[in-house]
């Protein structure tokens, strides 16, 4: 073999093995993410844990919660739609994780322009210090944007307004929503997974970073998780809630649609140094819509994960359940 030949295929295999390394080091090579994939997904109850009721506010849907613990308690702010299609946000409190009281109210209903009409959806929420963070999508009927607001107490909030413009990213030429806020700093700053709607009129997950919380900019040029065509989230790969941050990645839970729009649970992990960067995502789901009630509803065929809470040595997931309902699965934690 020639000397050229002979030195090329060296460089190769040194490649590789440096590669090799490397992905052993970063705990990619299923010692890290294996657990995620193969952890059972239960559902703590065999109905709906919130359920439409009435004939006003919340009389259609009540879906798509975000939860997270406050003095002890499960607190759930949750989409709630009445028959005109219009969504407040509802809150409830449990002391167990699973059997929750509604407030009469909501307390986030659609006043600002970006919301008239449409309403206030899809909440995701995080805190920093003593301030709770709130992403959700508002929508007028006409454009749906990711906006943010603020709290102390949970029940009060401070709109911030819209955070990631439509129509104004790099690749995602449509709207935004879905603002899944990492819950601590990396190098100095904070960083946001988030939905956009590419030129092709698919939804894939896009990343920002911002300073302070308030002001947000894209990170990325591309899709820092696209969709994968002929797969199980070739049409929509949506955040679900704020990253659990591990020393082996940065793991997404997220929401995932076919072409036929049935949606299920997927997970991804980023590198725990640098947001941007993909190391791995599940081949399959690992959640899908099996009860009557995740599959018929306003929107047939959809679990739909955005809260999440650590619970002893488990993971509380909840979820929306064919944009009608509320249910709860639990996951053993990954060691």
């Amino acid at each position: 073999m020639a000397p050229f030949f002979c030195s090329l295929r060296m460089a190769l295999a040194l490649a590789f093995s440096f590669r090799l390394l490397a992905l052993l080091a970063s705990g990619l090579l299923f010692s890290s993410t294996s657990p995620w994939t193969n952890a059972p997904w239960t559902r703590l109850s065999p109905d709906p844990i919130i359920s439409p009721q009435g004939d006003g506010w919340e009389a259609a849907g009540t879906f798509n919660p975000a939860v997270v613990l406050h003095h002890g308690k499960f607190v759930m702010l949750y989409r709630a739609q009445d028959k005109n299609g219009t969504s407040r946000l509802g809150y409830a409190e449990s002391s167990d994780g699973i059997h929750f009281s509604r407030r009469s109210q909501p307390v986030l209903s659609p006043e600002a322009a970006y919301e008239k009409d449409g309403g206030v959806e899809d909440p995701r929420l995080v805190k920093f210090g003593d301030t709770f963070y709130l992403t959700y999508t508002g929508y007028n009927k006409k454009d749906a944007q990711l906006c943010l607001a603020t709290s102390k107490d949970l029940l009060h909030w401070q709109r911030q307004g819209v955070i990631l413009p439509a129509y104004k990213g790099h690749w995602n030429v449509g709207w935004t929503k879905s603002g899944a806020i990492v819950p601590e700093k990396i190098n100095g700053r904070y960083w946001m997974y988030f939905l956009g709607t590419s030129a092709d009129k698919t939804d894939q997950m896009g990343l920002a970073s911002s300073t302070d919380l308030i002001h947000w900019t894209e990170a990325t040029a591309e899709p820092v998780l696209p969709r994968r065509p002929g797969q199980f989230d070739s049409r929509v790969v949506e955040p679900g809630p704020p990253p659990i941050v591990t020393k082996d990645g940065i793991v997404m839970v997220y929401n995932a649609a076919d072409d036929k729009l049935v949606y299920r649970t997927a997970i991804a992990v980023f590198d725990r140094n640098d947001p941007r960067r993909l190391l791995w995502r599940s081949g399959g789901p690992v959640f899908s819509p099996e009860t009557d009630w995740e599959r018929i509803g306003q929107v047939p065929n959809v679990v739909f994960v955005e809260g999440m809470a650590t619970v002893g040595k488990s993971y509380y997931f909840y979820y929306g359940a064919a944009d009608k309902y509320i249910g709860v699965a639990e996951v053993p934690v990954a060691q």
